[in-house]
């Protein structure tokens, strides 16, 4: 049984902890694919503690989630979070750095979020056409990177990121098997897979 109640509990706390997690807006929008499309499987980039993917197996009834995390305590803190909501038995997750587990899975996904280090984009960009059935869908968050990827001046510390996410946007834009998108809401991308 979902529970409301926890998933709630987990927004507050990680909004008080300053840990990244989906915006409502964003949320908004791929609850609208999710309800749309009804995908068996979905693949998220960047676990934070577990509360994006609780969402989406919220809105997803019958999908199967698979979910990877970097930072130990975080994975750990999800592993808590997606049993406390109720969501566990549909919530696979992996602890370890995306770059490394992703070349090991070999499931098609119906729809694949990105929304980890974003000077990875073009790797997991990479990874997610291998992976995303065809017509899926591969949505990656903060692709503009609250207006750094358009500006021309950026500080030292985004400079790589910037240059990651341009390569990014680039490879989707220019990819001749998907058709991209960038919507102005969270700064997302989607890509739709070609047949």
């Amino acid at each position: 049984m979902f529970n409301d109640e926890e998933l709630e509990k987990v927004k507050a706390k990680a909004l008080d902890e300053h840990i990244p997690i989906i915006m409502d807006d964003t949320l908004d929008v791929i609850k609208g694919i999710l309800e749309k499309e009804s995908p068996k499987r979905i693949l998220e980039i960047g676990t934070a503690v577990g509360y994006s993917a609780s969402m989406f197996a919220k809105y997803a009834t019958s999908a199967v989630i698979d979910t990877i995390e970097l930072d130990e305590g975080r994975y750990n803190e999800a592993k808590v979070n997606v049993e406390k909501i109720g969501v566990a038995d549909r919530i696979n997750l992996y602890l370890g750095n995306a770059v490394e587990i992703l070349p090991t899975l070999n499931f098609e996904y119906d729809i694949i979020f990105i929304d980890a280090n974003k000077g990875k984009y073009p790797v997991f960009l990479q990874e997610g056409i291998r992976l995303v059935r065809p017509e899926g869908i591969i949505i990656a968050d903060n692709v503009l990177y609250k207006g750094y990827v358009m500006s021309d001046y950026n500080k030292h510390k985004q400079r790589t990121a910037v240059r990651h996410l341009r390569e990014y946007i680039k490879e989707a834009v220019e990819n001749e098997i998907l058709e991209s998108q960038i919507l102005e809401v969270g700064d997302r991308t989607c890509n739709y897979k070609s047949s």
